[in-house]
């Protein structure tokens, strides 16, 4: 039995929607889902019915893309926390794990070890010390570099997704404080928790979306066996202090054409 990830699968694109029609069943495993899975409930249906009867367990937690209020769904589209609740409501009538429920204990090898989906958007906060959070969005847009979120994605009833990010993060703690001190977590968030590991290469600016610094010790803090994430688009692994981090992300047909495309083993860890 394991536990196997993947994210970014954004379906809108026929090549990705292929990509998952594709993945071959692994009934005694889970399989986490990181974020991005396309760009409104529909998606994520269509998704969550392919993959769904192929594994034991699906876990899911929300990237920003299924978070957009799109143009064309009209001013009474839900946005904000009506939107998540209406993608928390499609797992649910699943059966699929989300960053709302009870957190499950692995069930199968290797110690206690708790699997640990969140729901934590992002603060600004992954700038440059010497950029003040009131010029973070003007020093990306600099380097032409500015996320659709500030458009497409509403913190309603939140006054700003800065506001809405720190609400989550403060009851995500506080739900993870509660955990026994002697158990392990295997911790699940579409974007970085450190701002180390918002390494983007071809815009770094884009580094503003990408998290919260209020999360850089919660792979010590909550002894983490792994930190799954996405949202990069840079699938790779790396250790960091005995922790292994895990971008598990697909991304869009050009940029995994040619790579090996393989769901990553997470728990138990691979030999």
């Amino acid at each position: 039995m394991k536990l196997l990830a993947i994210s970014d699968l954004h379906v809108r694109h026929p090549d990705n929607r292929a990509f998952v029609e594709r993945i071959e069943a692994r009934p005694d495993d889970w399989l986490v889902i990181a974020g991005d899975v396309g760009e409104d409930v529909n998606d994520l249906e269509l998704v969550l019915d392919s993959l769904g009867p192929k594994f034991a367990k699906l876990v899911w937690v929300p990237g920003n893309h299924e978070l957009w209020t799109l143009r064309r769904e009209g001013e009474g589209a839900p946005r904000g926390e009506a939107r998540y609740a209406r993608l928390v409501e499609a797992c649910r009538a699943r059966g699929v794990l989300t960053p709302e429920d009870p957190y499950p204990v692995w069930p199968g090898d290797g110690p206690p070890t708790v699997i640990a989906p969140m729901f934590l958007l992002y603060d600004y906060s992954f700038r440059p010390d010497d950029v003040p959070r009131e010029r973070a969005i003007a020093w990306a847009s600099e380097a032409d570099t500015v996320c659709v979120d500030e458009e497409l994605l509403h913190p309603h009833p939140h006054a700003s997704r800065e506001a809405w990010c720190h609400a989550r993060v403060e009851a995500t703690r506080a739900r993870l404080d509660a955990l026994g001190p002697d158990v392990g977590t295997v911790l699940i968030n579409h974007f970085p928790l450190r701002r180390a590991h918002a390494f983007l290469p071809r815009v770094p600016r884009f580094c503003i979306w990408c998290g919260t610094t209020k999360t850089e010790d919660w792979h010590l803090r909550y002894r983490a066996r792994a930190v799954v994430y996405g949202h990069l688009h840079i699938p790779r692994t790396h250790v960091e202090d005995g922790v292994a981090f895990e971008e598990v992300s697909l991304g869009y047909p050009v940029q995994w054409r040619g790579r090996t495309k393989t769901l990553r083993q997470i728990w138990p860890r691979p030999a």
